[in-house]
């Protein structure tokens, strides 16, 4: 089973029980909580900086 990351808090989601998603730059983000995604859609820049690099 395919997990997504909350870019913003950085929390495993399952992406069919997400509380709330969010489309940017034609990728889809996968949030836990819908306060996560408010904080995303007001700076999406801030998390995806590095927030989305895989080491």
């Amino acid at each position: 089973m395919a997990m997504a990351k909350d870019p913003v808090c950085n929390m495993d989601v399952d992406e069919k029980k997400a509380a709330a998603k969010s489309d940017y730059q034609g990728k889809t983000y996968y949030f836990c909580a819908v306060g996560c995604k408010k904080a995303f859609d007001a700076n999406p820049q801030k998390y995806l900086k590095g927030g989305a690099v895989h080491h």
